[in-house]
């Protein structure tokens, strides 16, 4: 049953419109609209019925969105800083079941794609490994059209409905009396919106776990968030929610590593994803959708047009369609990374829309965007959004016109062109015929009022050190907050999802048995764990994709530098040389070797594996820099595998690390790489980090 939304009631209350938190109003004046006319309800889109498509009459979305949207000229409100390659999609199978979708039906075409990667709060010169959400959002180029898949690298978001997206992104956003923080969420305006809405508690979840600092764009997963469709050509119709899977595995920084980054290569992410593919190492993804019918559907005990939500694994299974290779990196970062246009509503035959509030809020605001930030209707003409397949229409002239259209015509019908251009019934795009029926409404279905249990799902289904990091996330950010009425609300919600979570947090905080007693509308169920939403579980054992970082001097055993180079090839993993100085350096055989880095500029959080290995002359020397002592230091905290040589030991006693500190700390004097490199693959010692305190 659903219920219309009401005046606020007070803090920590609850109401039957999904569960919504508010505060007290105690201003001089209500809420209006810019012409002044009072908002009754500025918290649910319009609608027909509670689950039913939203209604283009709806003026107060469209002011409040068609505001935001304008806001920022020329750089995007969100996803500003980004960055992105070229290359193909090739489906593995005809999926004709499935889909009339034309890309995916031919196995041996190889559909031309764009894929642009971002974070979301900070601006375009704010650093790469900030905590925030990814954007992975992909162009296709197909023979019917481009189709804009646009995703984030987590499979669920902050709120509801699009008439709120203007309040989440302002409270994430530098606080405007003062202009910072910039790009990160650890302060008082996030906070108070987040702990204000309890729908947004299982996307705290995942953006304060690590998937919030991934390790590259290369080992990061994507997800279309909302729920789709997919038609095939007998006009059938599946729900179908999209999967990008890194075929390299996914990983993660930890934090201390993520903020130690962000001041030593602020470029982190791009520079990995230049370099790759410059070495012709080119990052593959798998393209999968989990299919599900609308019965199905109504069986789930959480709303699939629900954005908050994601159908676990284990009900749902993965059904792959297809691979991603990128393999060309841009020509001109503006010209293409900048310019590039991507619409949710850019969709081609097969594919379709669910009434998901959000996502019908985005098929408006997107193109709306557009039109602001590359200022004009023709954006399409712009080559990195150019279709790559034929196109024409009657449209005209407008600001930035490149084309230069001919013929008297403009307009459709007509009888004056002889037929050049005319609808076609049956390869053109037909929506799919739900049906739909109901009041026109402002309201929240009640079944999107359970807020708690897929957060929870989420902890529960985590390893040990995720939790730790998730615990240690919050920590931090309310650590920040100057208010404690925010931190007091934030750890009512965590009791709900998690008593021990809960518990973490507060001691962390100094503020054990201090949090608000939330009521929650739903009962918080008790989810069986999804062992696919632990990153770390299914991590595969490889090195692949990763660098090590080779710590050395002026004669380093030539021995050694082959045999770890020969041993980094054969794993796909690539060696990055450092010395003290940026000069050439020579083995001890007399071969010449041009280090990658002075040591100053790179430590060792850089790298995914770290090998300590300095001359006997030079090892002294070395050891008295500070740099290398924080080099060892740091990587042992950052829970790497460190390899060293015998002459290296000075240098770990200074930085109070015990070569038979754990297993991770391994001696390979005389080349004897092949037990590092099998504990190497298992990416960190996750025992390690209770002593340590690195999360």
């Amino acid at each position: 049953m659903a219920k219309k939304s009401s005046s606020a009631p007070p803090v920590g209350s609850h109401t039957g419109n999904g569960g919504e938190l508010h505060q007290t109003n105690t201003g001089p004046g209500r809420l209006t609209t810019n012409q002044g006319l009072p908002v009754a309800d500025d918290q649910n889109t319009l609608t027909v019925g509670p689950r039913g498509p939203q209604l283009l009459e709806d003026f107060i979305l469209r002011e409040k969105i068609t505001h935001f949207d304008h806001e920022r000229i020329p750089e995007r409100v969100v996803h500003a800083r980004g960055y992105a390659a070229h290359g193909y999609f090739q489906a593995y199978e005809s999926h004709t079941e499935l889909t009339k979708a034309g890309f995916l039906q031919d196995p041996s075409v190889k559909t031309p794609v764009f894929c642009r990667f971002s974070t979301v709060a900070g601006s375009a010169g704010s650093h790469d490994t900030a905590r925030d959400v990814r954007g992975f959002s992909v162009k296709f180029y197909t023979d019917e059209g481009n189709y804009d898949l646009v995703g984030n690298n987590i499979p669920v978001f902050f709120i509801h409905d699009a008439i709120k997206f203007p309040d989440l992104i302002h409270a994430v956003k530098p606080e405007p009396d003062r202009g910072f923080p910039q790009a990160q969420s650890a302060h008082d305006t996030f906070w108070d919106y987040v702990s204000l809405s309890p729908e947004s508690m299982h996307m705290l979840m995942w953006i304060m776990s690590d998937r919030a600092i991934p390790r590259s764009f290369r080992m990061m997963e994507g997800f279309g968030v909302h729920t789709f469709r997919m038609v095939n050509a007998k006009g059938e119709s599946k729900f179908v929610k999209f999967h990008w899977r890194p075929m390299l595995g996914t990983f993660s920084l930890i934090w201390d590593e993520a903020v130690k980054i962000g001041g030593a290569d602020p470029d982190f992410h791009r520079r990995d994803l230049f370099n790759s593919i410059a070495m012709k190492s080119f990052p593959e993804w798998e393209l999968s959708v989990q299919v599900f019918t609308e019965d199905q559907a109504n069986g789930f005990d959480f709303d699939v047009l629900d954005p908050t939500k994601l159908v676990p694994e284990e009900i749902v299974p993965l059904t792959p369609l297809g691979k991603m290779v990128l393999d060309r990196n841009v020509d001109n970062f503006f010209a293409e990374t900048e310019q590039v246009a991507f619409c949710p509503s850019h969709v081609v035959p097969g594919i379709d829309f669910s009434n998901d509030p959000l996502l019908q809020g985005r098929l408006f605001s997107y193109l709306d965007t557009q039109l602001s930030r590359l200022g004009s209707p023709n954006f399409h003409q712009i080559p990195v959004n150019k279709p790559k397949c034929p196109f024409a229409n009657f449209q005209r002239d407008g600001h930035m016109q490149t084309e230069v259209p001919t013929g008297r015509v403009a307009n459709e019908p007509n009888s004056l062109d002889n037929g050049v251009l005319r609808e076609d019934p049956a390869h053109g795009f037909t929506t799919y015929p739900a049906q739909e029926s109901g009041q026109k409404l402002r309201i929240r279905t009640e079944s999107f009022a359970d807020h708690y249990t897929q957060a929870r799902l989420f902890y529960v289904s985590m390893t040990e050190p995720e939790k730790r990091h998730i615990a240690g996330g919050f920590a931090f950010e309310l650590g920040k907050c100057v208010e404690p009425k925010i931190r007091t609300r934030m750890l009512g919600h965590l009791n709900l999802i998690d008593q021990d979570l809960a518990n973490k947090v507060a001691e962390s905080l100094g503020m054990t048995g201090k949090a608000d007693s939330i009521e929650p509308v739903v009962k918080v169920r008790e989810p069986n764990p999804s062992p696919a939403l632990s990153q770390y579980t299914k991590a595969p054992n490889s090195l692949a994709g990763k660098k090590i970082g080779l710590l050395t001097t002026d004669g380093v055993d030539a021995k050694l530098y082959k045999a770890l180079m020969k041993s980094a090839k054969a794993e796909k993993a690539i060696v990055e040389v450092i010395t003290p100085t940026i000069g050439k350096i020579q083995t001890d055989k007399g071969d010449e070797i041009t280090p990658d880095h002075f040591l100053s500029g790179a430590p060792s959080c850089l790298f995914d594996v770290v090998v300590i290995a300095p001359s006997s002359e030079n090892a002294g020397m070395l050891s008295s820099q500070s740099a290398a002592v924080d080099f060892v230091r740091d990587a042992f905290g950052h829970l790497k595998i460190i390899g060293y040589i015998q002459s290296a030991t000075t240098l770990f006693d200074k930085a109070s690390v015990a070569t038979d500190a754990d297993e991770g700390v391994i001696d390979v004097t005389g080349a004897k790489l092949s037990q590092m490199i099998d504990v190497a693959k298992r990416h960190r010692i996750w025992d390690r980090e209770p002593n340590v305190r690195a999360f």
